[in-house]
This record gives structure tokens, sequence and C-alpha cells, in this order.
């Protein structure tokens, strides 16, 4: 068993990561995952993936940032582990590897937002990569 973590850079690559994204992202389409993907890569966005055997298994995408709050960081926007693949680790080595490449990039910290329901990923994010909840996020749709 292979296990690497990569950034998808081709169309391919990037379809081939939908089945895995859209256990996290429930409400998009396809092509509106790969239209809005498309226009994120435009903004700086970047999808790593861990695969297994060559099998997506974990996505991370994210974005190099800057502002007052966090000051110079990677902003995490999706992480997710394939239901089939979980607890296993597969989503503690990729979030490493995105902590090491934050750390090589020169930035100040990892940041993310996790939704209300998703209690097993906030105690994962706690008491298993040292992270702490530092605010609420809130939205309000125009």
């Amino acid at each position: 068993m292979t296990t690497t973590v990569k950034e998808l850079l081709t169309k391919g690559e990037v379809i081939g990561s939908y089945p895995v994204m859209k256990e996290l992202r429930t409400d998009l389409s396809e092509a509106e995952y790969l239209a809005l993907y498309d226009e994120m890569k435009l903004e700086g966005y970047r999808l790593f993936a861990l695969c297994v055997d060559d099998e997506i298994v974990s996505l991370a995408g994210i974005v190099k940032r800057v502002n007052f709050y966090h000051k110079h960081h990677i902003f995490i926007y999706d992480l997710i582990t394939s239901s089939n693949h979980r607890s296993k680790g597969y989503g503690k080595q990729l979030l490493e590897y995105i902590h090491t490449f934050a750390e090589e990039s020169g930035a100040d910290c990892v940041a993310l937002d996790s939704g209300f329901p998703r209690v097993d990923a906030h105690r994962f994010y706690e008491e298993k990569m040292g992270y702490e909840k530092k605010s609420y996020s809130f939205r309000r749709k125009v």
C-alpha cells in the first residue's frame, strides 16, 4: 500500500476528486464544482489529495492569504476524508502535510471554518491536531 500527497493540477485529476468532495459539499453538482474550481484557482486556490494506491481518499483545498487577524496564513476551505477511509489516519497525514506546506510558505498559522454539525471533525481538530476554537463565522445571504 502506497500513500502519497499530491497537488491536483489537471482537469482530469479535479474531476476524479469530485466523489470525495461531494461528501463534504453535498449541494454541488459536478459541473458546478468544476466551474467554481476554475474561478477559485484564479484566486490562488490549490487542491491537494492524499492517495492510497492512486485512489483519492482525502482532500484539502487551501489558499495562502494575509489579513489583520491571522496575518500570513493558509486558509483551508475544504478538508474531507472519504467515509470509506475514515479513522485510518489519512486526514491527520494530509493536515500535517498542509502544516508543513504552510511553514515552508512562511505562513504564521493554518486556519479553517467548520460547520456546527461536524462535531467529530471539531474533536479531531482540537484534540488530535492542536487547533483552538477562536471565533464564530457569520454570513448573511443577499
